[in-house]
């Protein structure tokens, strides 16, 4: 058994998808874990699955976790800061300034209070899909405040090391700001390319890859959850959809007439500049190394995904990331797997030699 930082015990308020996750994580570190959710049965399965055990009366958590959706979170955590006079009480909702303001309005102890949130999910919600490592490596942001001490605010710090995250300090503000243009932004963009698909011919659809499911993946997300989301940071999100909006009204522009002087230049401009934005995006590990990707035609056969990695393992070539894209029509897949450069051609020549058939 690892050993935690906690002491616990710990009261995790809503069994949905995370806090489940945070649930699982720490009762692998052995913490006593309380579960709470306005419906018996996400508690019931959650404790089905090993997550904790039902509330009792006399309960006296260190920690409260409040994992419910944006729109009573600031209830949520007022009433369990009046409940538990000496707990301390974080939340782990994707927005942050708006809960802190709505609590000091109420009057509420925010003396005990840090929100934080962390950056890790899944498509799917509910505790059955919920996660023992869902935090891993993943940033979690703890939104400080002048109201709060760094002594009592230290039992989130180890809330977010046990569970294997990264711990991120921001200000609600900035907080809000960033999660509205890698999360809460992309979430609109993916919707809406998404909702071109309605009309689209079945034909057109067939020739999907997997760079239209990339752009719109995150389109599968619960729009109850999302509406919540938008409405609770809607000022950020609205400012950086006003920029997008001119990005695109100059694309339009240049595309009306591409033979037109500068049309084409312009589109290379806003194309590099979208290079140049990827590129600024933390890689494995926080690094922004560029990768050189090897695209291996595997048969639709069990056994076929792991052989392919277990050889990669047996040539001495590190794995960064893998995509898997299904052929239309056949019975074979495409692995897009990622190395360094200078492990490349080594790689596609070992690969070549074993069997494995190289696209491209």
């Amino acid at each position: 058994m690892v050993e935690s930082r906690l002491i616990g015990p710990v009261r995790v308020v809503g069994a949905g998808l995370l806090g489940t996750s945070v649930a699982l994580g720490l009762r692998a570190r052995a913490i006593d874990v309380i579960l709470a959710d306005a419906s018996p049965t996400h508690v019931a399965i959650a404790v089905d699955l090993g997550a904790g055990r039902p509330a009792q009366p006399d309960d006296a958590p260190q920690l409260i976790v409040v994992a419910v959706p944006p729109d009573v979170t600031a209830s949520v955590v007022a009433a369990e800061l009046a409940a538990f006079p000496e707990a301390i009480v974080t939340d782990v909702a994707s927005v942050k300034a708006g809960i802190l303001a709505e609590l000091e309005a109420a009057d509420a102890d925010v003396s005990r209070y840090i929100g934080s949130h962390p950056l890790a999910g899944r498509e799917r919600g509910g505790p059955l899909a919920a996660r023992a490592d869902l935090f891993a490596g993943r940033p979690w942001v703890v939104a400080a405040h002048d109201e709060i001490s760094y002594r009592r605010a230290s039992a989130i710090d180890d809330l977010i090391l046990d569970l294997g995250a990264t711990l991120v300090e921001m200000t609600p503000e900035e907080h809000d700001a960033g999660v509205a243009l890698i999360s809460h932004v992309p979430q609109v963009v993916s919707s809406i390319m998404a909702r071109r698909f309605l009309d689209a011919p079945n034909a057109a659809l067939g020739l999907a890859g997997q760079g239209v499911r990339d752009v719109t993946r995150v389109a599968a997300s619960d729009p109850d959850l999302w509406v919540q989301i938008l409405g609770a940071n809607a000022s950020p999100v609205r400012d950086i959809l006003i920029a997008y909006r001119d990005d695109l009204d100059r694309f339009i522009d240049a595309l009306a007439e591409p033979a037109a002087p500068g049309a084409r230049r312009r589109v290379a401009e806003e194309l590099t500049g979208g290079n140049t934005g990827v590129a600024r995006l933390p890689g494995k590990h926080g690094t922004d190394k560029r990768f050189t990707t090897i695209i291996v035609m595997i048969d639709d056969r069990p056994g076929q995904l792991a052989r392919l990695l277990a050889e990669i393992g047996e040539i001495g070539v590190n794995l960064e990331d893998l995509r898997l894209e299904h052929s239309p029509g056949r019975q074979v897949g495409l692995a897009e797997v990622q190395v360094v450069p200078e492990a490349a051609d080594r790689l596609t020549t070992e690969l070549a030699a074993r069997g494995w058939r190289i696209a491209g």
